[in-house]
C-alpha cells in the first residue's frame, strides 16, 4: 500500500468513526430513505434549505445511516461538502464526487480538493465497484432530496 492510499484509507477511517453531521435534525424541508439493495446499507437523509432562487442554500444535511464504513464516510464527507454551500456549488461537488466514483480509480485529471474535500480519498473506492454504490448513497439521498424540494 502506498502512503497516499494509506493516508486516503485513514480518512475515509476517520469519517467513520467520527461522524459529521450525523443525526436527523428538524426543522427540515424533505426527508429521503434509500437503500444499498447489494449490500443493505440504509440512510435517511434530510435536507433543510434557505433563500429563494439563484440564492437557495444547503442550510443542513442530516442523516440516520447504518451501513458498512465506506457508506457511513460517504455521509460524513458529503454533509461536510454540501451543508452551506449555494445549490449550483453543491450541485458541482455532487457531479464531482460521481465523476470520481466512475473513473475505475483513474480519473482524468488529478482530484479537486476544493471541490470534493475529503472525498478525494474515495478515489481508491472507485477502483471497486461493488463499493462505489456505498459511496455515493448519502449523495444520490441529496440529490433525491433537492429534486423533491423542487418539486414542492
Amino acid at each position: 500500500m502506498s502512503q497516499l492510499d494509506s493516508l486516503y484509507q485513514d480518512i475515509i477511517l476517520d469519517h467513520y468513526k467520527n461522524p459529521v453531521g450525523a443525526g436527523l435534525r428538524e426543522p427540515y424541508a424533505v426527508e429521503v430513505h434509500h437503500v444499498n439493495p447489494t449490500c443493505g446499507d440504509e440512510i435517511t437523509l434530510r435536507l433543510t434549505l434557505e433563500g429563494d432562487g439563484d440564492d437557495r442554500r444547503v442550510a443542513d444535511v442530516s442523516y440516520d445511516a447504518e451501513g458498512c464504513s465506506i457508506s457511513q464516510a460517504g455521509a460524513s464527507v458529503a454533509h461536510e461538502q454540501l451543508v452551506g454551500r449555494p445549490v449550483p456549488a453543491a450541485l458541482e461537488s455532487l457531479a464531482g464526487f460521481k465523476a470520481l466514483m466512475q473513473s475505475k480509480g483513474r480519473p482524468e485529471t488529478e482530484p479537486d480538493e476544493d471541490l470534493l474535500g475529503d472525498g478525494v480519498a474515495f478515489v481508491g473506492v472507485a477502483k471497486f465497484p461493488g463499493r462505489v454504490k456505498c459511496a455515493l448513497l448519502a449523495w444520490m439521498a441529496f440529490e433525491d432530496a433537492l429534486h423533491q424540494s423542487n418539486q414542492t
